[in-house]
């Protein structure tokens, strides 16, 4: 068999691409800071320039929801991914962690599921497991209530890979659904959902954190690609 010879520039190239390749299989497991108490970098606010300050303010550490703040998205896009980060609610107050919203969404809601984020003991939406804390809002009931008191700092943990989703609160498993499977499909089409054909339907898409208008706050907020 014939040798062949490679230039330097070619063996540079070569090793480039299998640098870039290592590099790239490495970043998929590490974890990257979403917030990190102080900077707001990673964070946009939906349906405002890119370039518009966030309203959000940070406060002790976390951030905190500010009226007509509006809501919160990251800078870059998720498709398969895990996430982890502490919420807390106000009394009566109502918020959520959607995923792969399309960036450009009028309505998140309507564009990607959100996990539900609630005072049960006082909100309406307390009063139906569908709705409650812990939640895949309005299709799947978390299979366990593992909310801490109302005031109190709640752990979520979200994995998000292919169809699959699961979720943990304060270490309970919450949610484990299946995007595109049967039962998924037969619930959405009995829900709120079922006139937007566009919900859910995003290989990828922005994290957000919910403005309901009701004070919340979030802290601790990392995030990997799987």
């Amino acid at each position: 068999m014939p040798l062949v010879s490679l230039s330097s520039h070619s063996v540079l190239l070569v090793v480039g691409v299998a640098f870039a390749l290592i590099s790239s299989a490495r970043a998929a497991g590490e974890w990257q800071a979403l917030f990190d108490g102080k900077s707001t970098a990673a964070w946009r606010t939906l349906g405002k320039p890119a370039d518009a300050p966030v309203a959000w303010r940070v406060e002790d550490g976390a951030l905190s929801w500010v009226k007509g703040g509006g809501n919160l998205a990251t800078r870059e896009t998720y498709a398969d991914f895990e996430l982890e980060l502490e919420w807390r609610i106000s009394p009566g107050g109502n918020s959520g962690v959607l995923f792969r919203v399309d960036p450009g969404a009028a309505r998140p809601p309507f564009s990607g599921p959100e996990i539900q984020i609630l005072d049960d003991s006082t909100h309406k939406d307390g009063r139906s497991p569908l709705t409650s804390t812990g939640a895949l809002y309005a299709l799947y009931a978390p299979k366990t209530a593992a909310a801490k008191p109302t005031g109190s700092w709640n752990q979520l943990r979200l994995r998000v890979q292919g169809g699959r989703v699961q979720s943990w609160l304060n270490g309970s498993l919450t949610v484990d659904a299946e995007i595109g499977s049967r039962d998924w499909n037969e619930r959405v089409a009995a829900s709120k959902f079922s006139p937007h054909p566009q919900f859910a339907k995003a290989p990828a898409g922005v994290i957000v954190l919910q403005d309901h208008n009701n004070p919340v706050w979030f802290r601790a907020i990392r995030i990997r690609r799987l």
